[in-house]
């Protein structure tokens, strides 16, 4: 069964949360607390939401997402930024569930874009999304800010 996650969700999430960074080689990176995840989900005006794959009265899946925006379509779409399936129930169609209620999702609020980003070694993960009708955005490259270097931007802005 695939829901919008409760506040009792939340710990079952973070440990999920936590599966994935290990098995992504990257627990070490993990700061968020389950009280971080319950403040962003569960506030009065949430930015981040999250659907939950319920299986045998526990959570053995999350997909957890934001709202974007397209300036080329004009529109909002859905950024996943994580989704995981407990290794037990992969290939049992479960994560594909997930991405088909976030498809709905989008469809029923008029959405033009799904969205996510998956290591370029995880090939089970790229394998799955290819299945799903997903292509890949080669002529595009992920960026980021953290740590230092946005501390940095922040107080001293651009040096030229």
């Amino acid at each position: 069964m695939i829901r919008p996650a409760r506040p009792g969700d939340v710990d079952a999430i973070h440990r999920l949360v936590r599966e994935l960074a290990e098995y992504e080689r990257s627990l070490d990176q993990v700061r968020a607390t389950a009280a971080d995840l319950s403040a962003a989900l569960f506030c009065a005006e949430p930015a981040l939401f999250a659907h939950v794959a319920e299986s045998e009265g526990g959570v053995a899946g999350f997909a957890l997402w934001f709202v974007n925006f397209s300036t080329w379509t004009g529109r909002h779409g859905i950024y996943l930024e994580d989704l995981y399936v407990t290794p037990r129930l992969r290939r049992a169609g479960v994560g594909a569930a997930l991405m088909a209620e976030l498809a709905r999702v989008c469809v029923e609020r008029g959405y033009t874009r799904l969205e996510w980003a998956a290591l370029d070694w995880n090939e089970p993960a790229l394998a799955f999304y290819r299945s799903l009708g997903a292509v890949t955005r080669g002529d595009w490259v992920l960026h980021r800010l953290s740590g230092e270097a946005l501390e940095m931007l922040a107080r001293c802005g651009v040096r030229r």
